[in-house]
């Protein structure tokens, strides 16, 4: 409007000076300041007024082709939340490689401003971060825009991991890949899938097809339950929807110990058990054996790109009683100066990690392998027994890269709640609280410590628990604080903060059909019905 065109209408000053009043008010009033809600929490933050603005659409600019991926799978993420991803709109995210620490590549830094967004990394797997932080801002808030300003991100952990347990009760393909969905959601990194016990084989080796088609039969709760696994196919296509998300799953094919379901297969290569865990071991005694194993973990090393195998190594001392009076062993024993059982156990454990190397894999194991000498370069200790912290010191004294999955607080099939019944205890539990204080809570690292914590992770494993529903449940709100545990600087963690953006993920979840414990309303959320 020209300003003649307003005298001509000549209105009373009575009339303009309210007008003039609203006009400025409009034009100069603080744009409000809006806050970010993802988790895990970004550990740098600087909030400008306003927002970026997807409501008329983004256009996803890079013209990397190392980030045509990323591209993609965001393209689809954002038109399911609405958002319509258009080459010719005005509002923009510029995707750009640049050079940085190899150290840190899941690091990234976004610049948001009014109509662009410089996203930065020196990795697509950066690039994927920083977009899910996006991403997540827009799901949870429920809001089509996010807030102006910085963000300057780096993972506190390089192993963000929760592991799942398939042997003693199967989940699926479909339940799998919705894990691996919340997890990239959440930026964990690592999913440990444990596919061979006691109960059943699940993954088909194509050279000993009775792994599956005998040893899968059965479970925890029924033996005599139809074989359940997953084919080679099934693997690849997991292996390949979990990279897309960039998540690197590590199998366990759990040996020496463990073996049981294995030895009903090929009852050759078993090396025996005592009354309460019958079959329970492999025999080290025999050749064959090693043959055998070998076998069977070159076509598991060619299904995982994973640069670990994890071969368990627990638990050994539950079923090694017939080791005493097998002539195989008994010979292996006087042919190679072994002393005991357990150093029979280690010679094993050595055995098949210089089988790994050869194939270009590296050993990952509980916490029992501390002792047997294995290659520092070549393994990585996952330190469970939290009732033997010494164990965590020797591996550490001893160079080990460890991964923290103490039983109390990280193991999620124990008790959230007091009032629960249905999971385990040991003097504790794991609260939500508890994970999310984890591990400052517990640990004080000297700073070359420190350096060997390679990450910490969360264990599923399911005697107890029989169905998506009980997944659920004592997976969530704990993976949430996992998360958090693992990416958010101990410095920029903020428990309160925490439990305002769970609310909103609560929701996502309810949005999802998932079920969760509440932990702010245990009343609410009972345990499920069997």
């Amino acid at each position: 409007m020209q300003f003649s065109n307003c005298q001509q209408n000549q209105p009373t000053m009575k009339r303009i000076f309210p007008f003039l009043l609203l006009i400025a008010f409009c034009n100069c009033q603080p744009e409000a300041t809006q806050t970010w809600i993802v988790t895990p929490y970004p550990n740098a933050v600087t909030v400008a007024p306003g927002g970026f603005d997807f409501s008329q659409g983004v256009h996803l600019e890079s013209a990397d082709p190392n980030l045509e991926g990323v591209v993609s799978f965001f393209q689809k993420r954002m038109e399911e939340i609405g958002v319509n991803v258009d080459n010719e709109s005005r509002k923009k995210i510029h995707l750009e490689l640049a050079a940085g620490d190899e150290k840190k590549q899941e690091a990234y830094a976004l610049k948001i401003g009014k109509t662009r967004i410089q996203l930065t990394a020196s990795h697509p797997k950066g690039i994927f971060y920083g977009m899910m932080t996006l991403w997540q801002q827009l799901r949870l808030s429920k809001n089509m825009s996010v807030p102006r300003g910085f963000v300057e991100d780096v993972p506190r952990y390089g192993h963000r991991g929760f592991m799942l347990d398939e042997s003693r009760h199967f989940f699926g393909k479909e339940k799998v890949k919705q894990l691996i969905d919340l997890m990239a959601v959440l930026k964990l990194n690592t999913f440990h899938w444990h596919l061979t016990d006691s109960p059943g084989w699940r993954i088909e080796i194509k050279a000993y097809p009775k792994l599956t088609t005998v040893g899968g039969i059965g479970n925890h709760t029924n033996p005599d339950a139809p074989a359940r696994f997953y084919t080679q196919e099934d693997i690849k296509e997991i292996v390949a929807y979990a990279a897309e998300r960039q998540v690197e799953i590590i199998p366990e094919i759990d040996m020496p110990g463990h073996a049981t379901a294995a030895n009903r297969a090929y009852p050759e290569f078993s090396g025996g058990g005592s009354e309460k865990h019958p079959e329970f071991t492999f025999d080290p005694g025999k050749e064959g054996t090693y043959h055998y194993l070998t076998t069977i973990l070159e076509e598991v090393a060619s299904l995982f790109p994973s640069e670990y195998i994890h071969l368990g190594g627990d638990e050994v001392h539950f079923g090694n009683e017939k080791w005493k009076t097998n002539d195989s062993i008994q010979a292996l024993m006087r042919r190679e100066q072994l002393s005991t059982l357990v150093d029979v156990e280690h010679y094993f454990i050595r055995r098949m990690a210089d089988q790994l190397t050869q194939m270009d894999k590296k050993l990952a194991g509980w916490d029992e392998i501390v002792e047997s000498d294995v290659s520092k370069q070549g393994s990585v200790v996952y330190w469970w027994r939290h009732d033997k912290g010494d164990q965590l010191q020797k591996s550490l004294d001893k160079g080990y890269a460890t991964v923290l999955c103490p039983r109390v607080p990280l193991y999620f099939d124990f008790v959230q709640h007091d009032s629960h019944e249905n999971g385990r205890r040991w003097d504790g539990f794991g609260t939500l609280e508890d994970v999310y204080a984890y591990p400052e809570s517990t640990h004080k690292f000297t700073e070359a410590e420190a350096k060997l914590i390679e990450g910490i992770q969360g264990n599923l494993w399911t005697e107890r628990f029989d169905s998506d529903i009980w997944v659920d449940y004592m997976t969530f709100p704990r993976m949430v604080a996992l998360a958090e545990s693992a990416w958010t600087s101990k410095d920029n963690k903020n428990l309160e903060r925490f439990n305002t953006n769970l609310l909103p993920f609560h929701n996502f979840l309810e949005s999802l059909g998932i079920g969760y414990f509440n932990s702010f309303d245990p009343t609410l959320t009972p345990e499920p019905e069997h």
